[in-house]
């Protein structure tokens, strides 16, 4: 296969994953339906092997389980999530507290730097809302996580953060709320660079929530939104499968 012929195809995988991982997330796939590949590949209109590496890598994140040898979408569970979001608020601070606790401990500023100059870049021009939102918030975090030097921690809060995904996709429907993101995370790395550990750590704890009355009450709202996007599409489905 020549380098345009591996381009394209790997153009294929690309679109064929984003398509399905959307149409997860927004709920267009009944929670209780069977992704099976022929069906999948028909409504995206593609062919079975760029569905079967998207499904497999779905899955790897989260957003899919495998059951009696098939894929179907994750049901949320909010006692679960309640927990996970404790887990990645700890995970999160921990990143800062450790580096106030311990002088002799230094970020990698030349990091948090290029990722202030890519945040600021979405300062200036933010991306559309969405899930995209979602997965460059997630990199955000494991960057300014991998920053504080406990390779350790980073991959904890990956793992959290693939088993809330399908939840916090909810987060980053509207501008407003993507613009706040933004506007944050700049906050957060502005008082870093500046040595204001401090400030920074009650900045990102404002900002991944620090009240379980919140986190509940939007995981409610996303699991409901979740249902009612699975019975809208639960006819369209159907038709798929004829």
């Amino acid at each position: 296969m020549n380098s345009r012929a591996a381009g394209a195809m790997s153009d294929l995988r690309h679109q064929v994953y984003t398509q399905l991982r959307g149409r997860l997330m927004s709920g267009d796939i009944p929670l209780r339906g069977r992704l099976v590949e022929t069906r999948v590949a028909d409504m995206l209109g593609a062919s079975r092997t760029p569905v079967r590496e998207a499904l497999v890598r779905l899955h790897a994140e989260g957003l899919l389980t495998y059951d009696n040898g098939g894929y179907f979408p994750v049901i949320p569970d909010l006692a679960t999530i309640r927990d996970l979001y404790e887990v990645r608020i700890t995970l999160e601070l921990r990143g800062i507290q450790r580096v106030i606790d311990s002088p002799r401990l230094r970020y990698d500023l030349d990091g948090l730097r290029a990722l202030h100059e890519d945040w600021s870049g979405y300062a200036d021009n933010p991306p559309e809302p969405g899930p995209d939102v979602l997965l460059l918030d997630e990199d955000f975090h494991l960057r300014l996580s991998a920053a504080a030097g406990n390779p350790s921690l980073t991959r904890m809060l990956a793992t959290v953060n693939s088993q809330i995904r399908l939840v916090r996709a909810y987060d980053y429907g509207t501008e407003e709320r993507v613009t706040a993101t933004v506007t944050e995370h700049l906050g957060i790395l502005d008082a870093i660079l500046d040595g204001a550990l401090e400030r920074a750590l009650t900045l990102l704890h404002e900002h991944v929530g620090n009240s379980y009355e919140v986190v509940e009450a939007a995981a409610a709202r996303a699991v409901a939104a979740h249902f009612l996007g699975s019975q809208a599409g639960q006819l369209e489905w159907k038709e798929a499968g004829r």
